[in-house]
């Protein structure tokens, strides 16, 4: 048995988790009623993920910047840039998708229940509110911007702490990361039985119906992710993008798709920029930053479903309105963790953009969720994985001016 384990130890975790995904197909279709029994696994998985996420990001945030010396150069400004030109141009490049093939919808009832946020400004309220929410609800609720908002300020606090002090937080710190590694082990069990569960009680044939609408909205998001960032990226590294642009989707995309959170992601990126050699000060800051504002599959769902709205009901939109939405769907996208339901709930406030009343915009919300089963699994693939990918994007151009050049291959 011992054998055994350390022969699917030395595997990797990549394939690992292929074999856990093949299996979790083959059980999924073979034998149902069996493979119903797995499906714990993936709760279980996830369940974890998101219990240690909130605990890790917090003194992983408050440790790296008590013990920030002074001179210590991070390269938070440079990786937010990217942050919101990747979120701007991603809503950018679904509105253009969205008039090249537009797309109508079947409107139905049964949506007026749900409730979304009136305005930007009480989007921009919650997310305020989010900032001083209690230290102990911010963990327990995973309120990923009241923790950042603690942590630092615990952190800075804690600058002029002794050095006793000091070591005993980065103890804890190296602690929480452990568990995490830990738990990362599980992941092909995990989303073997994340896939079980997809399939015995979604299956594919509920998405048949929404075919152009979901290769429109996926389409944008592969659009996105293989060739608007990997531009980016080359603007910053000036060498092929391509290799740090699948590192990234191998190894948090994957995951991000399955356990569909993105704050189960975290410590999934986490560990992927530790082992692209990453400066831990910038990356424990700007890993949970990126799960709140960038939000590209966000934005690229906001415009889609908004403009599958206007096409239906035959709005005439103008070229000024359609570049407004991408601005529009942008600022929504990055507050869209701070408000219940996600990048859907948003909807309606770019709807309200085309004068579109709130009883249709929530029908649209509603086939949305319907869509949701593989909108949600890429959109969140995209999101976590550009999070660690500008993250390393931003670090490496710093390393090119001041080396002249940098060999990615060496830590991929």
């Amino acid at each position: 048995m011992k054998k055994l384990w350390h022969t699917w130890d030395r595997l990797g975790l990549v394939k690992q988790i292929c074999i856990g995904l093949v299996v979790g197909i083959i059980l999924a279709i073979a034998i149902p009623s069996v493979a119903k029994s797995f499906v714990i696994l993936g709760s279980l998985f996830v369940g974890a993920l998101k219990a240690i996420a909130p605990v890790l990001v917090f003194f992983l945030v408050m440790a790296a910047i008590a013990q920030h010396k002074s001179g210590h150069k991070t390269n938070i400004k440079s990786i937010l840039v990217l942050y919101l030109m990747g979120t701007f141009l991603a809503g950018f490049i679904a509105v253009i998708a969205s008039f090249m093939f537009p797309v109508t919808l079947t409107l139905a009832a049964g949506t007026e229940d749900l409730s979304a946020p009136g305005g930007v400004v009480e989007v921009l309220k919650t997310l305020l509110m989010s900032v001083v929410d209690n230290p102990v609800s911010a963990i327990a609720d995973a309120n990923y911007i009241g923790i950042l908002a603690w942590a630092v300020l615990l952190g800075l606090a804690l600058k002029s702490a002794p050095d006793t002090t000091k070591t005993a937080i980065s103890n804890v710190s190296d602690a929480v990361t452990k568990i995490v590694t830990w738990v990362i082990k599980l992941a092909p069990f995990g989303i073997m039985g994340l896939v079980i569960e997809a399939i015995t009680s979604s299956g594919l044939s509920a998405l048949l119906g929404y075919g152009k609408l979901l290769a429109v909205l996926v389409g944008c998001m592969l659009f996105v992710a293989l060739v608007v960032n990997p531009i980016i990226v080359y603007v910053c590294i000036r060498q092929n993008p391509y290799p740090l642009v699948f590192t990234c989707l191998r190894e948090s995309g994957i995951t991000g798709f399955f356990t569909r959170s993105s704050a189960a992601n975290i410590p999934v990126n986490m560990r992927l920029c530790e082992k692209l050699g990453l400066n831990k000060d910038t990356y424990s800051v700007s890993i949970p930053l990126g799960g709140t504002i960038n939000m590209a599959g966000a934005a690229v769902t906001i415009s889609v479903l908004t403009l599958a709205a206007v096409h239906t009901l035959g709005i005439t939109v103008d070229i000024p309105t359609a570049i407004m939405l991408s601005v529009l769907s942008a600022v929504c996208a990055c507050g869209a963790s701070g408000v219940a339901g996600g990048s859907l709930l948003l909807i309606p406030l770019a709807a309200s953009l085309f004068g579109i009343p709130n009883e249709i915009a929530m029908q649209v919300v509603g086939v949305g969720f319907i869509v949701g089963v593989l909108q949600d699994s890429c959109e969140t693939a995209l999101n976590s994985s550009t999070d660690a990918l500008f993250t390393a994007a931003a670090e490496f151009r710093e390393r090119r001016k001041k080396e002249g050049k940098i060999e990615i291959n060496h830590v991929l």
